[in-house]
């Protein structure tokens, strides 16, 4: 296809892979046993330095499983979430993770999504001092599940975020935090509904600024963050629109160097 195309000469550079790791694979066994996939292809590049970033709209869990055992976390981290934007009344985003990466999260294992949230905040989006909410069922420090309460308890008394406490589901569009804290399970769920309501909308010719930022393709994709290297997973029925917006989103954070600025603080 790219034959086809008009294109600065130089500008793309087409790399071999004989294989492809479907949707439908088992993440590990397929990364191990197809390494001349695709994405078996882009970590290697990666991780040889040949590319500064990796983008894949593929197999989801390959992509973590490359992300881990290609990459490798950074310091004592031990679950590196996916980070997702959250769109806001006034325009801006907020950054939500977990969303997807890790159904079942251990208290001390949300209070480092906290810490590498805050960090992403300040370095890729600006934010000088990112506001951390724990989304929960109520405003109250005893509410919610065991896992949260223990959560709030660590996020409290950890000095290196700017813990605002919990934030409701009513709360999110407000931009009361930047950040927001949760299990992937949990912000799975809620990435897809919204997604689901702008289809919705579309359909009946709404035209809302909120409500089209739920759009999948503006964003183009999530980052792994945590991870020594710049990776973006894209939503499997990406369309050009989302590629294209996928990879202005890891031109920015090349730019940022947030990763670097990971690492030191790791």
């Amino acid at each position: 296809v790219l034959h086809d195309l008009e294109y600065r000469k130089g500008a793309v550079e087409m790399i071999f892979s004989n294989d492809v790791i479907e949707m439908h694979e088992h993440p590990t066994r397929a990364f191990s046993q197809k390494p001349n996939s695709s994405i078996g292809v882009g970590f290697k590049l990666l991780k040889e330095g040949q590319v500064s970033a990796f983008c894949s709209a593929g197999n989801t869990g390959a992509m973590m499983v490359g992300s881990l055992f290609t990459l490798r976390t950074v310091g004592n981290l031990q679950r590196p979430p996916i980070a997702g934007y959250f769109p806001l009344k006034n325009g801006n985003y907020s950054l939500m993770l977990d969303i997807g990466a890790n159904a079942d999260c251990k208290p001390e294992v949300l209070m480092q999504f906290a810490e590498l949230g805050s960090l992403y905040a300040k370095f890729a989006l600006n934010i000088e001092n990112p506001k951390v909410g724990l989304l929960n069922i109520g405003e109250e420090e005893e509410k919610g599940n065991t896992v949260a309460q223990a959560a709030y308890q660590l996020l409290k008394n950890n000095k290196k975020v700017n813990f605002i406490g919990n934030v409701e589901g009513r709360d999110l569009f407000d931009g009361k935090a930047d950040v927001i804290v949760t299990d992937g399970f949990t912000g799975n769920v809620m990435f897809k509904m919204g997604e689901s309501l702008y289809e919705y909308a579309a359909t009946q010719g709404i035209d809302d600024q909120l409500i089209n930022r739920m759009n999948y393709e503006v964003a183009g994709g999530s980052p792994i963050i945590g991870v020594n290297g710049n990776v973006i997973v894209g939503h499997g029925i990406s369309t050009p629109l989302a590629i294209k917006n996928m990879i202005l989103l890891a031109q920015r954070q090349i730019e940022s160097n947030v990763v670097n600025k990971i690492k030191e603080v790791f």
